[in-house]
């Protein structure tokens, strides 16, 4: 089965003739040339123009394909891209036909090897694909489905209407892959709790840029909003009130959303400090506070001594690994002496830890294979330098802390960080795979979260996918304009760059 338009769209006479005088005078508009963000590995465009009917386009699979109708994560995906390409245009129906050898007709997906059609994305998985627009038959080749769908999102990106509300795309030919395997963005749901939707919407821009982790803070000090199976007391009385909870439904309602756009969830239960508010539904896991020898009624990290806590954590954490299928669990470790058995106690259920820089940097033993997340921006090329010589992969957020605002084009900052820029040997900067745009939730909940990350962690999923080379601040605000512009199209409330208006403006 194949995707198609649900309509046809009328091509006045005037149109049909435009677009034959253009095919005899092949022109291409320089600021339409090259819209796509993030940019590619290789793009290669022609001045010869191809135009698309809503109503005789459609996606396919390639006979000779892995993946078929049956594939839920590309027929899903062939759904949602026919709508961000062509719109509420799919509703006109009639249409004046294209001469065939101008038409694009058709974008037919051959996945070479096992399609994973019904896995969950991991750290190793392959985004690659090679897209070559021609007509009348596109094609996109990638070994998994999660290639698939970067290439969709970067075929959508090539589309462009012009002043008659044709739709066109240059001839092109794309290769390209991602140049880091972790590319997240944090949300904090403690702080603030965020609707579903929110979260469902936060995903959805991510795969508009590419980004292929979602580092969900659950929990910290201020709420438990996480319903525990296990512990059900957690969140019933952790909870800002009963209505702030993710139900069980909820949280394979998000895992679900977003493996079927190639991003993983990967879950932060943050310990031993942090806990407050787990010691409101969790007899006697806090540590109690004294002054001299009177209790103070205040509580400091989870309790060490006794051995409930370790059965409790264990049991907590044997349902978290169960539930979040990713292969990492986040266990924080920030602003506190870390507990190194909670490391043995994660790698026993076939877990792989992360954790923040201090619990390196306080010594902490840790098990061989545990990913350091570094947040603080003091030397931090030199944490990357000692981390990495030690021998311990690292996600750097330090440079992308977008909860820190201030007046202008912060973009241009986070966009200007080179990840690598660190004394090293090849083989340590090997160990760096990746980086995170982290928004905590202190100031900010549903009614801002959007436009407060939209764009500006635009810049940080082009650092991490595109080459190394690609640094030019003007190209970049030329293509993040008309980037940010299509993200409002689609309906992420991005805010603006710098003074300007989007095209669609008149007609939203």
């Amino acid at each position: 089965m194949e995707q198609r338009g649900l309509g046809r769209l009328r091509l006045p006479g005037l149109l049909a003739m435009l677009a034959l005088l253009a095919a005899r005078t092949p022109r291409v508009s320089a600021s339409r040339d090259l819209n796509l963000w993030p940019l590619p590995l290789s793009v290669k465009t022609t001045p010869r123009l191809l135009y698309l009917s809503p109503g005789n386009f459609f996606f396919g699979h390639s006979p000779a394909s892995k993946a078929g109708p049956s594939c839920a994560v590309l027929q899903e995906a062939f759904r949602r891209y026919y709508d961000y390409i062509f719109g509420f245009y799919k509703w006109h129906h009639g249409y004046k036909k294209i001469p065939s050898e101008m038409e694009l007709q058709k974008l037919e997906v051959l996945v070479i090897m096992d399609p994973q059609c019904d896995s969950f994305p991991n750290i190793t998985s392959d985004e690659s694909y090679n897209l070559l627009v021609k007509g009348p038959v596109a094609t996109l080749t990638a070994n998994r489905v999660w290639g698939v769908l970067r290439g969709l999102e970067t075929f959508s990106q090539l589309i462009y209407q012009d002043s008659y509300g044709t739709f066109i795309a240059n001839e092109s030919n794309i290769v390209d892959s991602p140049r880091f395997p972790h590319r997240g963005v944090l949300i904090d749901t403690s702080r603030h709790f965020l609707p579903v939707k929110t979260i469902l919407k936060t995903l959805d821009a991510m795969a508009f840029n590419k980004f292929n982790v979602l580092h969900w803070h659950i929990v910290d000090d201020q709420s438990f909003p996480y319903q525990s199976i296990t512990f059900p007391e957690l969140s019933n009385k952790g909870s800002y009130s009963l209505s702030h909870v993710y139900t069980p439904n909820d949280v394979r309602t998000v895992i679900e959303y977003a493996r079927l756009r190639g991003i993983r969830i990967l879950p932060e239960f943050d310990s031993p400090g942090h806990t407050a508010s787990w010691g409101k539904g969790q007899k006697d896991i806090l540590t109690p506070c004294y002054h001299a020898t009177e209790p103070s009624g205040t509580f400091g990290p989870i309790n060490p001594i006794l051995n409930s806590t370790y059965s409790f954590l264990s049991k907590l954490f044997k349902e978290i690994s169960i539930v979040f299928p990713d292969e990492f669990i986040h266990l924080g470790g920030d602003e506190v002496n870390f507990d190194c058995w909670v490391l043995d106690m994660i790698s026993a259920m076939n877990k792989r830890p992360i954790v923040w820089q201090e619990v390196y940097d306080d010594e902490g033993k840790l098990i061989p294979g545990t990913v350091v997340q570094v947040w603080k921006m003091d030397s931090f090329s030199m944490e990357l330098n000692n981390i990495t010589a030690a021998g311990f992969p690292v996600i750097i957020s330090a440079p992308w802390y977008l909860d820190v605002i201030s007046y202008g084009q912060d973009w241009r900052h986070y966009y200007s960080v080179e990840p690598l820029d660190f004394e090293g040997t090849p083989e340590q900067k090997q160990l760096v795979i990746g980086g995170e745009a982290c928004l905590w939730g202190e100031y900010v909940d549903a009614t801002n979260l959007t436009p407060r990350l939209w764009p500006r962690a635009s810049a940080v999923g082009e650092r991490l996918w595109s080459p190394p080379e690609v640094t030019d601040l003007e190209d970049a605000y030329r293509r993040l304009t008309r980037h940010r512009c299509r993200m409002v199209k689609r309906g992420i409330a991005a805010q603006p760059l710098f003074t300007g208006y989007c095209d669609q403006e008149g007609r939203m």
